[in-house]
């Protein structure tokens, strides 16, 4: 009999979702509205959620899911789970898209890494050999960036699209777009420098929308993983009993 899941990340600028199945390939998309309705008539199908939203925004998504023929389970950040430990006094409190990304790294390579999530936040968050997490960053994504720079200047304004890169721009667009640019590379490359005096250097992990121009922009060997979230909360999902353990290979496929 055909089994279904559904994995939904709802982050701060709209929810992604991943429809696994046992008898066919993935399905993506964006929004919830987008979601198929469940056709089981047996029972309703799992949603595994990792969600940045308020309580409130949750209850809404969980009705909505329910309302397709879902059974919500919102996944929440640990103390530790699955050889990887939480830094914070109050786990809960930690974004459980960057615990989940650290925990599919983390179960991907055994050593020191470092996991960069390029969203509408960028974070850098590093994790020892013995899977500790040691802390890390937040700073605005591009898009914000360029929200407030917009909304404090009068003159910076444009409207052509062009291609970031790390050159010096030549136009306000590329003034802007390459400016965004260097500065998040240049957060990464200045992340990573200084964990190398503490250790030994951390293995890269690029994800979120904006992790491939970041990966063209900076010279550190990197592992580019767009699901890297979606790993993560499907392994917490099982490491929690949530979910039978036969899905990954489906993840992957």
């Amino acid at each position: 009999m055909s089994q279904q899941l559904l994995l939904i990340d709802r982050g701060n600028s709209g929810v992604k979702w991943l429809l696994l199945s046992t008898d066919e390939a993935p399905r993506r998309g964006a929004g919830v509205d987008h979601l198929p309705a469940s056709t089981s008539e047996t029972s309703a199908i799992p949603a595994i959620i990792a969600s940045v939203a308020d309580e409130e925004r949750n209850e809404a998504l969980c009705a909505q899911l329910a309302d397709r023929g879902y059974r919500p389970w919102l996944a929440k950040t640990p103390a530790a789970l699955g050889g990887l430990s939480n830094s914070y006094r109050e786990p809960e409190r930690m974004g459980v898209d960057r615990w989940l990304a650290m925990l599919a790294a983390r179960h991907r390579y055994p050593g020191r890494l470092c996991v960069v999530d390029a969203g509408s936040a960028l974070t850098i968050d590093f994790v020892d050999a013995h899977g500790n997490h040691e802390g890390g960053f937040i700073i605005p994504g591009a898009a914000l960036m360029q929200r407030a720079l917009f909304s404090d200047t009068d003159r910076v304004r444009f409207d052509l699209d062009t291609d970031a890169s790390l050159a010096p721009g030549q136009s306000t667009a590329e003034a802007v777009s390459n400016g965004l640019l260097l500065a998040q590379a240049g957060a990464i490359k200045l992340a990573l420098g200084n964990a190398r005096v503490g250790g030994d250097a951390p293995k890269l992990f690029l994800c979120g929308g904006g992790a491939q121009v970041l990966r063209t922009a900076i010279t550190e060997s990197a592992v580019l993983v767009e699901g890297l979230v979606f790993e993560g909360l499907l392994l917490q999902a099982t490491l929690q009993n949530v979910v039978e353990d036969h899905w990954p290979g489906h993840l992957a496929a």
